[in-house]
């Protein structure tokens, strides 16, 4: 099992913890984590590029001169893709990106992202997260001593509000509850923080 220092808000070293193996021990797979990336950043587009095609666009359908004989090239539509204003022929139209990966494989993905955290020395693991109150000063001026200004997530539980509270005007700092962890903020983050009680969630739900 890896083992990493436990720290207070302070950056002063209390203790060390085992992490659990399967999920913060595995071997990291960059090509996994890639394709999860990849996935996630699809199924966030908007997909709503358009384009206006040639029965869409204004203009009439009559037929702008008769066939021959007039010296011209032959035509029969103002809208035609080959003419000014014309429509569009292979243009985009609204459509959704999303799709998806096996959830044992975006599992695996994300335990991966989490090894290679802590491997790089990036996870930080505190002995207490809590806030007596929701203060962004307090909490920005903590998370910087953890992190030197890197962007940073933070993991919390289900009674951590305050700390959700304090870092909504934070730029550098992304909050996320255990279940909503995901890989691309995890690759996104210079440094993952979590608190030294949550391990066992985190186990339990990614494991």
């Amino acid at each position: 099992m890896p083992t990493v220092d436990v720290v207070n808000l302070e950056n002063k070293k209390v203790g060390t913890v085992e992490l659990p193996q399967e999920v913060f021990g595995c071997e990291p797979r960059a090509a996994l984590v890639h394709e999860a990336v990849i996935m996630q950043r699809a199924c966030e587009r908007q997909g709503t590029a358009s384009t206006l095609r040639r029965g869409e666009v204004r203009g009439s359908g009559k037929k702008p001169w008769k066939q021959k004989h007039t010296g011209r090239a032959r035509a029969g539509s103002v809208r035609s893709p080959v003419w000014r204003h014309g429509g569009s022929v292979f243009g985009p139209k609204p459509r959704s990106y999303a799709y998806s990966m096996p959830k044992q494989k975006y599992r695996a993905a994300l335990q991966s992202a989490l090894s290679a955290k802590v491997a790089e020395n990036k996870l930080v693991v505190l002995s207490d997260l809590s806030l007596q109150e929701p203060k962004t000063k307090v909490l920005a001026r903590a998370l910087d001593r953890l992190s030197g200004g890197d962007q940073v997530l933070v993991v919390i539980g289900k009674d951590q509000s305050p700390v959700m509270q304090a870092a909504r005007n934070l730029t550098t700092v992304k909050v996320l509850s255990i279940d909503q962890l995901n890989v691309y903020d995890i690759v996104r983050a210079g440094m993952v923080v979590v608190s030294q009680r949550e391990l066992g969630s985190v186990r339990e739900v990614w494991s």
